[in-house]
């Protein structure tokens, strides 16, 4: 990719089970070839030392569960047009894979966590930010299913994280990020409002993918 190529940054936030995967998804259909999707998930801290069922029961919900400065260093080497070597997180045992995941920038890059718009050195990077607005039910009832689906969570635990450490970190810091956003897309399950919401970014991004036609 070319290096002089500086990317197009947008941040898609909101709380657990908001669907900003999904968001993100959507928006990449676009051009896959010129956008790119960043997880804020890969970069949580390792823990190595700590036992497994340690492991389980930490703060997931809050800032300083994930590494803040290499998650700012490597969006600003992403701006620059600079490659990076994204780390790779393991879900089962809660630390970070020995192997990374090189990533060359592209024209636009969607970036997608619960706590994007915590850091006001990650928002100043940030060209376009959207918040996913979903009630808390339907989120805890997504959460449940992505955990004991794909992540090696019993329901006990992933309803216990919830109620201990999600909804109270999500009042705390990610509701919060509502006022921080250019766009708030509700996804209470109506999809005809979604598609709305997504084809005025989708707008957005054609007007910028065109400088590169």
């Amino acid at each position: 990719m070319d290096k002089t190529i500086t990317p197009f940054f947008i941040g898609v936030a909101g709380g657990t089970g908001s669907g900003k995967t999904y968001v993100a998804q959507e928006l990449q259909k676009a051009d896959p070839t010129k956008i790119l999707i960043l997880s804020h998930d890969n970069y949580y801290k390792s823990h190595e030392d700590i036992p497994l069922e340690e492991r389980k029961d930490l703060n997931y919900d809050e800032p300083s569960a994930l590494d803040s400065e290499l998650f700012y260093q490597h969006l600003s080497a992403l701006k620059n047009g600079e490659a990076i070597e994204m780390p790779q997180y393991d879900f089962g045992d809660h630390t970070r894979k020995s192997e990374t995941k090189h990533i060359e920038p592209l024209p636009i890059i969607i970036i997608e966590g619960i706590l994007i718009l915590t850091d006001p050195r990650v928002r100043d990077l940030l060209d376009l930010t959207i918040f996913v607005d979903v009630d808390p039910d339907i989120r805890l009832a997504r959460r449940l299913e992505r955990d004991v689906g794909t992540r090696d969570r019993t329901f006990e635990e992933s309803l216990n994280q919830y109620l201990i450490s999600a909804q109270p970190m999500h009042d705390k810091y990610v509701e919060p990020g509502k006022e921080e956003a250019d766009l708030i897309i509700n996804n209470n399950r109506n999809l005809e409002e979604l598609q709305d919401a997504l084809e005025t970014v989708r707008g957005r991004i054609l007007e910028v993918l065109g400088k590169y036609q």
